[in-house]
């Protein structure tokens, strides 16, 4: 019986996911708004450094102002 109700679920999801699809209509970004002013495009050292480094930095600072104030704390005696 699980079997069955897993085979359900599945095309029942595979079904509205694909009805979703089929009935969104594209963004049609390559029509010029009035007043759409884009910027210039970012170079690679630039992607690289805004969506991979920076936020592997991030991680880091955040996980080592944690293990610093971990490590301030002195272990209790459990006696």
């Amino acid at each position: 019986m699980d079997k069955k109700n897993a085979l359900r679920a599945g095309a029942v999801t595979a079904g509205t996911t694909l009805m979703m699809l089929l009935m969104t209509s594209p963004a049609l970004a390559l029509t010029r708004d009035d007043g759409d002013d884009p910027a210039p495009g970012l170079s690679i050292a630039q992607t690289l450094g805004l969506f991979v480094a920076t936020p592997i930095i991030l991680f880091l600072v955040i996980a080592g102002l944690v293990m610093v104030g971990d490590k301030s704390r002195k272990p209790q005696n459990q006696s």
